[in-house]
């Protein structure tokens, strides 16, 4: 498996990636994600060059992630050094045929590896509260949930509470 930039020839397939991946989160009644989000901001994401994809040799979509270098959330927690510079990951999924297999834990140690090379201090994510197997992943590898809580507002019947989380990368 190798980690590269992903093209706008990779739409298709990583669109259906993440149709499943949302499926599979329905089912597990982790209803945060849907057709707008996080797919429609794939296009953007390749534009700016921020979207990595974990593939096998014949391309096979394995995981993806965006890297950010703002979150719009980043004033609603306290980071420990919220001046220092940081990349947030965002749109983190890994493909449901790879459930299981450490495909979360490999593109992380990745995510860790451009932010250093970035020249980025810290790693830092939002996840939502009820994304009780990402919140794990985040912990198992590392990552401090910071205090405070970041209020997305989706619709008025639909807020989100999202943990931040953080890893300092650069000493």
């Amino acid at each position: 498996m190798n980690l590269r930039l992903a093209n706008l020839n990779d739409l298709p397939k990583l669109k259906a990636v993440y149709g499943n991946i949302i499926d599979d989160m329905d089912r597990n009644n982790i209803l945060i994600w849907d057709e707008i989000y996080p797919c429609q901001y794939f296009s953007k994401d390749i534009k700016n060059n921020r979207l990595y994809l974990l593939v096998e040799n014949d391309d096979n979509i394995v995981g993806s992630f965006a890297l950010c270098e703002s979150n719009a959330g980043e004033s609603c927690v306290k980071w420990e050094n919220p001046n220092d510079k940081a990349l947030y990951i965002e749109r983190f999924g890994v493909n449901v045929d790879y459930s299981r297999q450490g495909i979360g834990s490999i593109m992380l140690k990745h995510a860790i590896t451009l932010t250093k090379q970035m020249r980025a201090k810290y790693l830092r994510l939002f996840v939502v509260n009820i994304n009780k197997p990402a919140i794990n992943l985040y912990l198992k590898n590392g990552f401090t949930q910071v205090d405070g809580i970041y209020e997305e507002i989706i619709d008025a019947n639909l807020p989100f509470h999202e943990y931040g989380f953080e890893m300092e990368v650069l000493n």
